[in-house]
């Protein structure tokens, strides 16, 4: 129904003219005759940037991407304790009582990936350190997974590239790609993993969703590996934010 008044909701990020939320949400409005509603994107150089955009009149919601998951908590008045316990937030809401933030990764990720699991599923590598892999680690700990992280620049408890042999490998059926890479229009990349270790039990899904298959994704569907990518995540997390925004 039409309220006659505009809320306004946007995207925060860098370089984020391709992003998935503002197409998303623009073509939920039209389908939902919500005309009292705008979304756009904010394409922040800094995190700095965010103070003058939290002043804007009618803001009622903000979604949060890379780089700014982590960094946006120092901007918030308060921060749900799921969101705090996962240190990322992807969702912001606008109070009466000031600025609140959640994590809808979490959800967004966990329905979309529990269908895929199978009973020698037990666990998993996390391609990538940053936000988006805090919210991932957090539901695979809720889905009884042990997953260890894997980075360029490993710290301690993380494996590095070259530390995935075959046994490794083997124990880790499971792998969720949190990095950006293979994103267009970088599509020929692909994580620097042993591939000649992957088969057909394992799960590979990759955040990444443009291209719709990436470079990880064909090479792990080549050798017989279950796919996914990011897109049912987007949704997921997207129509959690819409809910959280709306409620009362």
């Amino acid at each position: 129904m039409d309220s006659g008044e505009k809320n306004k909701y946007g995207l925060l990020g860098r370089d984020i003219s391709y992003s998935f939320s503002e197409n998303y949400f623009k073509e939920k409005f039209i389908r939902e005759r919500r005309s009292d509603c705008s979304y756009q994107n904010f394409d922040l150089k800094n995190i700095s940037e965010l103070s003058d955009i939290m002043t804007q009149k009618d803001l009622k919601g903000l979604n949060v991407t890379i780089p700014y998951k982590e960094e946006v908590l120092g901007f918030l008045d308060d921060v749900d304790p799921i969101a705090k316990e996962i240190g990322a937030v992807n969702t912001i809401k606008f109070t009466a009582q000031g600025t609140v933030g959640y994590n809808t990764d979490l959800i967004g990720f966990k329905n979309s990936f529990s269908p895929l699991l199978d009973k020698n599923h037990k666990k998993a590598l996390i391609l990538g350190t940053g936000g988006a892999s805090k919210a991932i680690a957090y539901a695979l700990k809720e889905l009884q997974i042990k997953a260890t992280y894997v980075s360029r620049n490993p710290t301690k408890d993380q494996l590095s590239y070259a530390a995935l042999d075959q046994a490794v490998m083997e124990e880790h059926q499971i792998i969720i790609n949190c990095s950006p890479v293979g994103t267009f229009p970088n599509t020929h990349e692909k994580p620097n993993l042993p591939y000649e270790h992957i088969h057909a039990q394992y799960i590979v899904y990759d955040l990444v969703y443009n291209p719709e298959t990436s470079a990880l994704l064909a090479m792990a569907k080549s050798k017989g590996a279950q796919i996914k990518n990011g897109y049912d995540m987007l949704v997921g997390q997207a129509e959690g934010s819409w809910q959280i925004w709306n409620e009362a």
